[in-house]
């Protein structure tokens, strides 16, 4: 038996015409008789009864086709699965995020799992201090952070995902700004609550560059190593944050503000990096699934 035997047998079982069967399976009517015919001698019954003008399934035909239809769908649901898993479409992959990387990778991740749903993607967060291991080592299939965290290493491919701009939350009590911008030099009087320079390097780099080039001084505490905790001081009042946009999204609730920087260039160029030697299949197609979103300086994230 084959499975070109069970799919004739299901045409004839289903159009009750030997000519019809033959059409629908790209085979001649006498191929078709040959198929049919060697299923009764393999199950010892008669499939079907014949005459010049009609073709009647018998009983024994009728308790076969389920059990046929079921034997053609779960082959083909096999070849389906193995094709996945030789092109890649079966698998896990995982990602190293950056704190500061959350929105884009987030809709990369949601457009990959619709289109491949059986591939498992783990997310973690990068806190090490050697990115290059990070990318390098094998732990991470790909790695999305700030461009400039990225280790010079021939070794590592990178794709531009997208800029985002600087943005000030504050708590919704303080108005800060009659519009949804601000002027850098209307946080000179504010306490500053920001990530800690550990955990946000480049961000943290960039803050401090801006207020430089300002000339600001505003008073700094910069002991937060986790977005929650930021979060929280911000929305109580105790001071304001500077973070990149996207997070600046999460963080917007009844209890706070956002605003954007309007008076200084604030964007900051992300990246995902991976190992140039990359073997895993699924990881490949989550490269095309990105490519699709990265669009260059024309992805700015905005409020």
């Amino acid at each position: 038996m084959d499975i070109s035997q069970f799919n004739c047998f299901i045409s004839v079982a289903q159009t009750l015409n030997f000519s019809e069967a033959a059409r629908r399976n790209y085979v001649s009517q006498s191929t078709v008789s040959r198929y049919i015919s060697d299923l009764e001698k393999e199950f010892g019954v008669q499939l079907f009864t014949r005459s010049h003008r009609d073709v009647i399934i018998t009983n024994e035909g009728k308790t076969l086709l389920p059990y046929a239809i079921e034997i053609v769908d779960t082959l083909k649901k096999a070849k389906s699965i193995i094709k996945q898993m030789h092109d890649g479409g079966q698998g896990k992959i995982v990602l190293g995020c950056d704190v500061t990387s959350l929105g884009f990778p987030a809709k990369c991740i949601s457009d990959f799992s619709e289109k491949y749903p059986e591939i498992t993607v783990e997310v973690r967060k990068l806190n090490r201090s050697d990115n290059n291991q990070d990318i390098v080592g094998g732990d991470y299939d790909f790695c999305f952070m700030p461009r400039d965290m990225v280790p010079e290493n021939s070794g590592i491919e990178t794709l531009v995902t997208h800029y985002e701009q600087l943005a000030v939350v504050a708590s919704a009590s303080k108005k800060l700004s009659k519009s949804d911008k601000i002027s850098l030099c209307e946080l000179a009087n504010q306490k500053l609550l920001l990530l800690s320079e550990t955990i946000t390097p480049i961000v943290y780099m960039e803050i401090m560059d801006l207020l430089r080039t300002f000339h600001l001084s505003p008073e700094i505490d910069s002991s937060f190593d986790e977005l929650i905790s930021l979060f929280v001081a911000v929305s109580s009042g105790l001071g304001i944050s500077v973070i990149p946009s996207s997070l600046a999204n999460l963080a917007t609730s009844e209890y706070t503000k956002s605003y954007l920087i309007d008076d200084a260039d604030t964007s900051i160029s992300y990246v995902m990096a991976w190992n140039k030697n990359l073997t895993n299949p699924a990881a490949k197609l989550f490269v095309e699934s990105v490519k699709k979103y990265a669009k260059g300086e024309d992805n700015l994230y905005a409020l």
